[in-house]
């Protein structure tokens, strides 16, 4: 059974985390140079295998101790925070073109430029953290890969407008304030616990 509630929350804490990332920058970049739904979809296989990933090894940290868990997560979600916070703006990524317009050259330039930027990236860690802290995989996957593929979507499509709207300094800060109280209560668990 999903918890809708594990899922919104996971949903809203990783596409906050996720938006100022530099994956919503090289999904704009393509986007701007290719089929937007051959691009989705080589961005989106590639955003579901990083949470199938973090959610199995999640789910391998909820085999230890309650009050392990909770401080490790705890520290892991401080340290995000503190990564969030200190983060340079990182320069646009190059991108190389692929020959043609097919769909799988296409879909397989976002898939490859995905898999290789993201891959122990700070949304990675945190959906392991989740799956670890809720023990509910499938909830935690289906909120993690949803905000994935909606900053994918954004960048991919409408990702320039939403930047000139809303300061990314804004959406990092709110990142990293949720992360902040994850894990403070995490650490509180931890002791109380």
């Amino acid at each position: 059974m999903i918890s809708l509630t594990v899922t919104a929350l996971v949903f809203g804490i990783v596409f906050l985390a996720e938006l100022p990332d530099k994956t919503a920058l090289a999904g704009l970049v393509l986007g701007t140079r290719y089929r937007a739904s051959y691009v989705f979809a080589g961005v989106a296989a590639a955003f579901t295998l990083h949470v199938v990933l973090a959610v199995a090894a999640g789910s391998v940290l909820t085999l230890l101790p309650q009050q392990i868990v909770h401080a490790l997560t705890g520290v892991l979600f401080l340290g995000g925070a503190a990564v969030l916070l200190m983060k340079k703006g990182d320069g646009e990524e190059e991108i190389r073109k692929p020959e043609n317009q097919s769909f799988w050259k296409v879909a397989g330039a976002g898939f490859m430029l995905i898999l290789a930027a993201e891959f122990g990236d700070l949304t990675q860690i945190m959906t392991a953290n989740l799956a670890a802290r809720y023990d509910d995989p499938l909830s935690v996957g289906l909120g993690a890969v949803l905000a994935l593929w909606a900053v994918a979507g954004l960048g991919i499509v409408g990702g320039k407008a939403l930047m000139k709207r809303v300061p990314l300094a804004l959406i990092t800060k709110v990142a990293a304030l949720l992360m902040v109280a994850l894990g403070a209560w995490s650490l509180w668990e931890a002791i109380a616990g």
